[in-house]
């Protein structure tokens, strides 16, 4: 939690090329636009408008990086993608940024894995599938590749009946997900609150094993002469 807590901004770049260059593990966080996106950062990093988060959705328009770990020598980076699917942004901005976010979740190659943000309440929504599908090829192990972590979001507000059902709806989805990206994939899902608090832990503790995973791979790959 400790490491989750020295999240700090960086920068913001509404392109990739205004990104800094490949190089530390990069775990982005992306959903639609009410997904609770910037609570569930916020609350990973105790810290109450590191995101910000508005009651407008669709406000994060550029692609936000948080640094974590010693200022003096970080070894890991948020990334806050723009969220999807909000239907009262002008057109055209929207596809613009929808448009980057594909783009640095199909070639970032810094990506060491992708955290999708999904209101418990829906489940997963036909923009959530298309997600998984633009990802999934990521997915698949090999020496660059990419976690998947699904947190059910605003679970505070559903009973004990229906948190079963949601979970085990995205279980079987993410099994096909799985399935199709091979065997060795690295795919999980819990139910998650902002407000309770509930899975932040988990989460956490998920993401911070996915940033030491990531530097033991790419030590790996850099003594095989592939590139990080």
């Amino acid at each position: 939690m400790a490491w989750a807590h020295s999240a700090r901004f960086l920068v913001t770049a509404s392109q990739l090329d205004q990104l800094p260059a490949p190089g530390l593990p990069e775990i982005a966080f992306v959903g639609r636009s009410n997904a609770g996106k910037s609570s569930a950062i916020n609350a990973l990093a105790r810290h109450r408008r590191l995101a910000f988060s508005s009651r407008m959705p669709g406000r994060t328009q550029h692609i936000n990086l948080f640094e974590l770990g010693p200022k003096v020598a970080p070894d890991a980076l948020f990334a806050d993608l723009p969220g999807y699917g909000y239907a009262a942004v002008e057109r055209g901005a929207k596809l613009r940024w929808q448009r980057v976010m594909a783009e640095y979740l199909r070639q970032r190659r810094s990506l060491a894995g992708i955290v999708l943000l999904v209101d418990a309440r829906l489940g997963f929504t036909e923009l959530d599938d298309r997600l998984l599908t633009l990802v999934t090829p990521r997915l698949a192990p090999g020496t660059e590749r990419v976690r998947l972590l699904v947190l059910l979001t605003k679970a505070d507000k559903l009973n004990r009946r229906e948190r079963q059902a949601v979970l085990a709806r995205c279980e079987a989805a993410l099994g096909a997900v799985a399935a199709q990206a091979g065997e060795g994939c690295d795919i999980g899902v819990c139910l998650f609150s902002a407000l309770s608090r509930e899975g932040v832990v988990d989460a956490a503790t998920a993401l911070h094993g996915w940033r030491a995973g990531a530097g033991a791979e790419a030590a790996v790959a850099a003594a095989e002469g592939v590139g990080a």
